[in-house]
């Protein structure tokens, strides 16, 4: 993998190896590019059947201290974990079917500048998810009303 080189780099810069607990931690992080520490450990356990959930959640906050890794709280379960290089994002998460759509954060432009004026509050967007209902489970809905409609009609 190309960006393990960087990794290496970054961590040594840093006084810190890339063991190769990390290096499986940031490739299943990389590669699920949204995983919670339960999905690192079960992409890291193909590859190295002896790491625990612990190793996993302690490899997850260095590398997050580290600067290498965030992570946005996607629902009431564990927060998802990304790659901190990939372009800040924000999350649009479907409460029906559970999708996460990444967005430009630059679509929250006025809605943070309104913030900063108002409050003088600066956002941390890479952590900010907004929840709702996808297209496509949109347009089910709307199937599921108008057929509704139909038979009581």
């Amino acid at each position: 993998m190309s960006s393990g080189i960087d990794w290496q780099t970054d961590l040594r810069q840093r006084g810190y190896r890339l063991t190769p607990q990390r290096q499986l931690v940031l490739q299943a992080v990389d590669e699920l590019e949204h995983a919670t520490p339960d999905e690192v450990l079960t992409a890291v356990r193909r590859t190295a059947a002896g790491v625990n959930i612990s190793t996993v959640y302690r490899t997850l906050d260095l590398l997050e201290e580290l600067g290498l890794v965030t992570h946005a709280h996607l629902g009431h379960g564990a927060p998802t974990y990304h790659l901190a290089s990939r372009d800040q994002h924000m999350h649009l998460v479907c409460r029906d079917c559970d999708a996460v759509i990444e967005t430009d954060v630059a679509l929250a432009a006025p809605f943070v500048e309104s913030l900063r004026r108002a409050h003088g509050f600066e956002t941390d967007m890479k952590h900010f998810a907004i929840f709702g209902r996808c297209a496509s489970c949109t347009a089910k809905a709307e199937r599921a009303q108008e057929t509704a409609e139909e038979n009581d009609a």
